[in-house]
This record gives C-alpha cells, structure tokens and sequence, in this order.
C-alpha cells in the first residue's frame, strides 16, 4: 500500500475537518446520499496534486465504498492472485461473468482519515471464489456498515464478518452460496452487491439468490440470527434501506417479483408493490413523507413514490398512476444501476448512459433532463453537499452540479482512473475511490 501525501494540504485537510460527520454505510447516513459539510470542494487535479489532501493506492479489485466514522476510513477488498483482473468498463449488455477463478485473500482495511495511512488490516477469507463475478463487478462489492463500535463487512458467498473499530474479530458466520446472476441462466454468475445496514443492535443483508432466498438481522455482538424472513425472489443486487416511521421503523427493498417493506424489528412482511424491473439495483430513499423506489431494466423501468406507513398489496390498479398509499409512480422513467438521489424538493435519477432527469420530489413532475458530460458509462450513485451534486463516470470524471430546479454544470474533475464505488462525503472531505487507489480530496475554506 502507498500513499502520497502533500504537507500542506494535510494542515488545510486537518482545518477543514473540524466538524467532519461520519458516512457510515452505503449512500451514506439513512442511504441518503446527502454529506453535512458547508465546504466541499468544487475543483481539484489529481495529477498535478491540486486540493488532493492524500492519495493511497488500495490493492486488489472492488466497487464497494468507503465508509467513515470519527477519524477512520474502513473499506473492503479482495486481492486476486492473477495480477491481470481488472474491471471491464463502458455500456455493453454481456450475461457472461468474469474469467477470474484465481485464488483471492478478502480484505479489510482501516485507513487514518487525516493521512491515508493504513491503521489495520484483517484477512478473513482466502482461496478461491465460490462464486464467480460480472466483469463490471467484483469479489468486494457490497459496502460495509459500522456504528462507530463495529464494522461489519459483507463477501456474499465467502461470508460476513465484525471487526471492532481497532481491527479485533468479533464473529463471522457463512450465509451460504450466494449464487446472484441472471436467473435465465444460473451459471451466467455477477456476484453478489447488496450491502448490510445496521438498525438498532443488528445489523440486516438482503440475500437475493437463484433459490431460497432471504433477508436476516443478525445480533451486532455476537452474529447470534435475530430473525430470518423468506423471500420468493430471484436475483437482486440493491441494499434495503431503514424507514422510520409512526409507530414502526420499515426495511424497504427492492425486488423483481416485488418491492416490499418490512417490520425492522421483526422482519414481518408489511406491504409488497408491483411490477417491478427484471433485474433491481438501486437503493430505496426517503423523504417527505415518502419512499422512493426505482429499476430501469427493461420492460417495466418504473418509479414509485411509496406513502410511509403502508400496508398490503400496493400493486396500482390498470391505468392508474396514484392511490390512498402511492404519491405518484412514473412507468418508464426509471434508472438502472445509480440509485437516485433526494436533495431538498427534487428527486434525481441518473442513467447508466449519464442522462440525469430531476423531478418535484411530492407530484412527480419532471423538471429537466440533461446529459451529464459527452457520453460515456455511469454506475455509481451521485451524491450530495452545500447545494451541489457530485456524479462520478466510469471515466474517472466526478461533475460537480448544482442542485434545483435548472440544470448547471459547476466543474468537471478527473482521478485519472476508472471510478465504479460511489464516493463518500466525511463533512467537507470527499473521498472517491478509483480502480487502484482513494482519493482524499478538500479545498481551503474562503
């Protein structure tokens, strides 16, 4: 592991930081994408080293996040012993998984957020995978969770593990095989992505498989199965989300055969909702009074906005748009793999193909849609501070956007690498996490 690290950026990080907030999960707090910093920054040059505050090279190969808490980083990998394994970037609709069989060491790492050095690292797995990845994929996807005790972190069919915040093993167990791929042909596998959430003193995953699959609360002290809820579900990659509501705290997920909302506490099934996309990646949000869910694999690319405190079939009857329990729903608007983002009165959804559409967030209405850049492959999620949106492309660039009712470009950036994890925002320090290497990034404030 090497970092490069700029003294004099290092006092400005060190500054800026003062009243950093913690990230801790994937989206961030409530996955909602949304950092509290008042100073995030608008430009930097990774190669000439501008507002770059370090740059530490992480080995082997994943799209996971990184999460944040206090004055850590945590984020996961997984190191192939074949050198060569490397993310296959661009828009392209292969079914085939990756070629990697080779054996790999399943890390996690613990960064000094001030300087990008490594605290500790942990090697719970080796050998080789049980399953095999997409090319766009990769054998660390699903980000980890931590509640500033525990950081737990999720290997699909290799298993979860808890680690104390100073790197000590607290439990692992084996979830069994989790065989995610395209159902219409099981040995056409993409790996598992979906990411554990913590509520409360558990922590939940969404196991979505070619059979039997589940969702299940584990016991943040001990891995002990809290509750354990069957799914009549085929393969889905995106991470459930905690609702808080009247009375009850909802675990919304995202599903082919259906969306469905749970009981946090139980794990009864509350409400389901229909039709959905064959294949689901994106993440639930909420706000103002509602639950946004959307998929954008054709046929059906829908997007719901779901009233909190539903329950029963919310599937909409035959031409019908809104009910007593959906704000609005949009039948073709729908996005793929980013998950949309709720920043004040506006909901943004972003295509893999980099169109960003903005809508009134309570009716529905479309306000613009603009192409981000000139083209090119979108899969992380967009995410948001101070009025500003930051949306990274496959190509290394992060647009800076402003956010409201029109469309305007602030900056365009580049890490100089390929960037398929969706960054994190710890106050005003954005970290982005490239193919090989995260970035720490902070400008001087005015």
């Amino acid at each position: 592991m090497k970092v490069r690290l700029l003294p004099a950026i290092c006092t400005l990080v060190l500054t800026c930081a003062a009243a950093d907030g913690n990230w801790p999960q994937f989206r961030g707090p409530s996955a909602s994408g949304i950092g509290d910093g008042t100073h995030p920054p608008l430009q930097w040059d990774a190669a000439k080293g501008t507002n770059m505050a370090w740059t530490t090279e992480i080995p082997g190969l994943a799209n996971s996040s990184p999460v944040v808490w206090g004055d850590r980083i945590y984020l996961t990998t997984a190191v192939s012993s074949d050198p060569k394994q490397t993310f296959r970037t661009g828009l392209y609709g292969d079914t085939d998984s990756a070629g990697d069989n080779s054996p790999h060491q399943w890390k996690v790492l613990a960064l000094d957020k001030k300087t990008g050095k490594l605290v500790w690292e942990q090697t719970p797995y080796q050998g080789k995978p049980k399953t095999k990845r997409h090319p766009k994929s990769s054998q660390a996807s699903p980000t980890p969770v931590t509640d500033g005790k525990v950081v737990v972190a999720y290997f699909g069919s290799e298993g979860i593990v808890a680690y104390s915040t100073d790197g000590k093993l607290l439990w692992k167990k084996d979830l069994g095989l989790q065989n995610a791929g395209w159902f219409f042909d099981p040995d056409s596998e993409w790996g598992a992505a979906s990411s554990p959430v913590i509520h409360k003193n558990s922590v939940i995953v969404q196991c979505d498989r070619q059979k039997d699959s589940f969702i299940v609360a584990l016991d943040l002290k001990d891995g002990k199965e809290l509750w354990r809820t069957a799914r009549a579900e085929i393969p889905a990659w995106g991470t459930p989300t905690i609702v808080p509501g009247e009375g009850r705290t909802e675990l919304v997920t995202n599903g082919t055969k259906a969306i469905r909302g749970y009981n946090a506490d139980t794990g009864k099934e509350l409400w389901t909702l229909g039709p959905n996309s064959e294949i689901t990646c994106t993440t639930p949000v909420y706000g103002h009074g509602l639950i946004f869910v959307t998929a954008g694999y054709p046929p059906v690319r829908p997007i719901y906005a779901i009233k909190i405190g539903s329950n029963g079939d919310l599937t909409l009857k035959d031409g019908k748009d809104s009910s007593d329990a959906i704000a609005w729903s949009n039948k073709t608007g729908g996005v793929y793999l980013p998950t949309p983002i709720l920043y004040g009165d506006h909901l943004y959804l972003l295509g893999n193909n980099g169109v960003m559409s903005a809508y009134d967030a309570k009716t529905g209405t479309r306000i613009y849609q603009q192409r981000i850049g000139s083209g090119g492959s979108f899969v992380a999620s967009p995410i948001g501070a101070a009025g500003r949106l930051y949306i990274a492309s496959e190509d290394g660039d992060v647009y800076v956007v402003k956010a409201g009712a029109q469309y305007e470009l602030l900056a365009k950036n580049s890490v100089g690498e390929p960037v398929l994890a969706t960054p994190a925002l710890a106050g005003d320090l954005l970290i982005v996490r490239g193919a090989r290497h995260l970035f720490a990034i902070a400008e001087p404030r005015p």
